[in-house]
């Protein structure tokens, strides 16, 4: 790949986009990497959890200003399908079995929200900013709004989205976009501190998890939740990492996952 680096260690999967030069910002070359490595990574059997990084003073700056300036003389069909593989980008990562993390070293802007936002996990410095900037070009943040809306919820989105005011990482971890601000320093041993708990759980159960968080959030409490929700209890319950795991808890050992 020529814009992600990819490293596996000890399960921890952690891709780093890396265009330093103009922040991170991501074009269709981009797009096609993550679409790629993210398919590639749910399916790695050495893959336990996927960090995703990045390199440079910012985390992502959103879409290429030559990127931008190429879709400025798209059809109204050609804007369709461009939008339609940064969509299909946002989603792979969203529905990616294997859980997340953003390790976020700096600025954050546009579209780069939404690759936040599509991550289960994220962990900011202190020293970020935040922006969802599309109103100021006359544009609107519509391809990665689902994924958005749901991370800092509607309320917030309202303000964020129509004044394109820039916050801190201090507001983004009050609103529940991140989930934890650190020092520059600290940064790595706190996504180590969540990559750890990942690993040690079972792989079937974590994959199980992120399914239900996606399956019954926002949903109506309805019988049909409630039928599948004793579905899947029952499922895991029977399954092959649901038993060792209760037996390994009666027997006071290390589950086989673990050893």
């Amino acid at each position: 790949m020529k814009y992600l680096q990819l490293t596996v260690q000890d399960g921890v999967a952690t891709l780093v986009l890396s265009r330093p030069g103009v922040r991170n910002a991501f074009n269709d070359e981009v797009i096609a990497e993550f679409i790629q490595a993210f398919g590639e990574l749910g399916t790695g059997e050495d893959v336990r959890c996927v960090v995703l990084a990045a390199e440079g003073v910012a985390f992502c700056a959103g879409a290429d200003l030559n990127w931008m300036r190429r879709m400025a003389d798209y059809t109204h069909a050609e804007n369709l399908a461009d939008a339609a593989q940064l969509a299909e980008m946002l989603r792979v990562i969203y529905e990616c079995p294997k859980p997340t993390v953003a390790r976020i070293q700096g600025d954050v802007y546009a579209g780069g929200m939404g690759l936040v936002a599509v991550c289960d996990m994220a962990v900011s410095v202190d020293t970020a900013n935040f922006c969802l900037s599309e109103v100021k070009l006359g544009l609107i943040p519509a391809t990665i709004s689902p994924y958005v809306i749901r991370a800092m919820g509607a309320r917030a989105a309202h303000r964020y989205f129509l004044t394109a005011e820039r916050f801190d990482a201090q507001e983004a971890h009050r609103i529940g976009f991140i989930h934890s601000v650190v020092t520059a320093d600290a940064l790595d041993a706190k996504v180590a501190e969540i990559t750890q708990a990942l690993v040690s759980a079972s792989p079937a159960a974590v994959k199980a998890c992120k399914q239900l968080v996606q399956d019954v959030a926002g949903r109506d409490i309805s019988a049909d939740l409630m039928a599948r929700t004793v579905k899947g209890i029952a499922d895991i319950r029977s399954s092959e990492q649901g038993k060792e795991g209760v037996q390994s808890f009666l027997q006071k050992r290390k589950p086989s996952w673990l050893v």
